[in-house]
């Protein structure tokens, strides 16, 4: 039986407009808004949620995850078996839900089996955006080898596994194909040195021109996109030329790469938190010198970043980055953000931007007839206090997704 939905008496919240609006009804029927307008005529049935002054607003989209990374031992994830990969994944997924992130884009390790599984209502959790796994270059980013593990790519086909080394040309176009025959909704590369991995600094620029060429193409022909792995300004600029849509981090950019991404078409995801959580935990975790002094090298250059790209109207999208226990400083990205972004900024980033970018326009990240009923109900008004999307949904009254409720204190 399809159950119905009247939300009443609460402001309603356009994310592209910034704006609140009182006196508008928003009607849920099944996994539609069906009808958004005032003195909307419910069907008999339908149950009334009486909002209270409330901000009725859409669900978010964290567009840089990793819900395979359940822990930050990615040796482990790889090695465990798939059924415990996926049920630790759910939990990762179920958590995200909870903090109010009904869309979740996957950057490496989620498989078309989780998106099925949301979909089909096996597992209560966002809806998944994936890109397979992430393409590297033997010794890149996702090359979890140390140098003296001379162990061809193993463990690279399971769930667990964020990444597929992946070194030529014929071999890279071949596993663009096999990652779009499997469900992805876009390539991902690894076009940069990373924080995380052992083997290449920061400043390592990684696939050659003809190999990223090779991905832009196939993920075309598929009518796709390739997201690339960016720190340095000098890899932001290639891969922009080279036709990369989605520039990930971004954080050592400069304001003529960041006006050429614009005029480009491309978007960006910072992923401020992910350093600031390591910066916090790093030495709890036993990390080196040079692993802080990576950290240090990004961080630094975040808050710039986001000066840099809005100033060149670059679009950004929300994104965390957060492995394992680092999970739990989810939120505080929005009060990263909001040392540089007003909230309009930022929620446009955790909505209609972050729709964009996961081609889900119209579907998630507006409140609007025939769109996805993905609502926050918001103790507030987010559009003055950001903070109200922190604390782990604990300012959320209510929390639906696809028109079912993950949460629900008003009734």
């Amino acid at each position: 039986m399809t159950s119905s939905y009247l939300f009443t008496g609460g402001r309603v919240l356009d994310a592209n407009e910034g704006a609140l609006y009182d006196g508008l009804d928003v009607l849920v029927t099944g996994d539609r808004i069906v009808a958004v307008g005032n003195s909307v005529v419910a069907p008999s049935d339908t149950v009334e949620i009486a909002l209270g002054g409330r901000t009725l607003m859409p669900g978010l989209i964290d567009c840089h995850v990793h819900v395979v990374a359940e822990t930050l031992d990615l040796w482990s994830n790889m090695t465990a078996p798939s059924s415990l990969a996926a049920l630790r994944s759910a939990r990762v997924m179920n958590e995200a839900l909870l903090r109010g992130f009904t869309t979740l884009r996957d950057l490496g390790g989620a498989d078309y089996g989780l998106v099925r599984a949301v979909n089909e209502g096996v597992i209560a959790g966002p809806r998944l955006v994936i890109c397979g796994r992430g393409l590297t270059t033997t010794g890149g980013h996702a090359d979890l080898r140390t140098r003296t593990d001379d162990r061809p790519g193993i463990f690279s086909d399971r769930l667990g596994s964020m990444g597929l080394i992946v070194d030529g040309v014929d071999n890279v176009r071949a596993a663009c194909r096999t990652m779009i025959k499997e469900g992805a909704n876009f390539i991902k590369v690894m076009a940069n040195g990373g924080v995380s991995s052992p083997n290449d600094p920061i400043h390592s620029i990684q696939y050659s021109r003809d190999e990223i060429l090779a991905m832009v193409e196939e993920a075309d022909n598929a009518g796709l996109y390739v997201s690339a792995h960016v720190y340095t300004d000098r890899a932001i600029g290639r891969c922009v030329e080279l036709g990369v849509h989605s520039l990930e981090h971004c954080n050592l950019i400069e304001p003529e790469t960041a006006r050429a991404a614009a005029a480009k078409g491309c978007i960006a995801v910072p992923t401020l938190v992910a350093y600031d959580a390591l910066a916090i935990e790093g030495e709890a975790l036993g990390l080196g010198a040079a692993e802080f002094a990576k950290i240090e090298t990004v961080r630094s250059g975040g808050l710039r970043s986001l000066e840099i790209m809005r100033d060149a109207g670059l679009p950004m999208a929300f994104g965390s980055d957060l492995l394992g226990q680092l999970r739990k400083y989810h939120c505080m990205e929005f009060e990263l953000l909001a040392k540089v972004l007003t909230p309009p900024e930022i929620i446009r980033s955790a909505t209609t931007i972050g729709a964009l970018l996961c081609r889900l326009e119209g579907e998630a990240g507006v409140i609007a007839t025939g769109a996805s009923a993905d609502l926050l109900v918001v103790d507030g008004d987010p559009l003055s206090d950001i903070s109200l999307l922190q604390g782990d949904g604990a300012h959320m009254s209510a929390i639906m997704t696809r028109g079912q409720f993950a949460k629900n204190r008003l009734n």
